[in-house]
């Protein structure tokens, strides 16, 4: 079996990115564990000391919620600031990845894509990058990136090159599951047609299984693989 370990700016990143196969690969018996950066809520304030921090805790229970409906063995929360990753060191966001993945040892991340329009998104791929580097006794041999409705198809490919997924898993059974624990994060769920609605996200799934030849699949691009 297969110690996995998703890494997400954002709560609910890692129900959009990979929530699907989140749930697949838990069910097959392999070890799911989920590790989320920032706190996902200050940036909606002009100054982050303006936020209700009760609200950080209550999206953090979600985050808990969600990562039990999708089978995840444990969830680590961090508080890096919500859209202001790159206002904090990438030494200091490189060793928190770092110490994941000492204390875990996964042998595969599913992280961001390298080139969303969200900074952290690209600051934490950037981080998962380094932290990897493939030197002696580095237990992770595969890294893939995901794509986040709304941010990954949102830049336009203005921030270097666009999303090419050459990996795809089938989620026609875990879909559902998907969707719900999405929409368990009530403050981020949208209405139709905007790309974080339920409606859109099955959409989404349904395209990328039309082009794996399934009924559902959510698609990754491999940044690398050891084996």
């Amino acid at each position: 079996m297969t110690k996995v370990l998703v890494i997400a700016a954002h709560p609910d990143d890692e129900v959009l990115g990979c929530g699907g196969t989140i749930a697949r690969l838990a069910r097959e018996g392999h070890d799911l564990y989920i590790a989320i950066l920032g706190e996902g809520f200050t940036s909606r304030f002009q100054r982050r000391e303006q936020a209700d921090l009760s609200m950080v805790g209550a999206l953090h229970t979600r985050s808990r919620e969600a990562a039990q409906m999708l089978g995840a063995k444990d969830i680590f929360l961090h508080n890096l600031p919500d859209n202001r990753f790159d206002t904090v060191p990438l030494l200091e966001v490189i060793k928190i990845v770092e110490g994941l993945i000492a204390n875990l040892g996964p042998n595969v991340i599913y992280t961001h894509h390298g080139c969303d329009l969200n900074v952290d998104h690209r600051v934490t791929h950037q981080a998962v990058l380094t932290a990897t580097r493939p030197l002696k006794g580095q237990p992770v041999r595969e890294v893939y990136a995901f794509e986040i409705p709304s941010s990954t198809e949102w830049a336009f490919h203005r921030n270097g090159s666009a999303f090419h997924p050459n990996v795809f898993i089938d989620v026609s059974d875990t879909l559902a599951i998907k969707v719900q624990a999405f929409c368990h994060y009530e403050t981020e769920v949208r209405p139709f047609p905007h790309p974080r609605s339920p409606e859109a996200i099955t959409a989404i799934g349904q395209r990328w299984g039309s082009v794996a030849g399934c009924n559902a699949a959510e698609a990754f691009e491999l940044v690398r693989a050891i084996r």
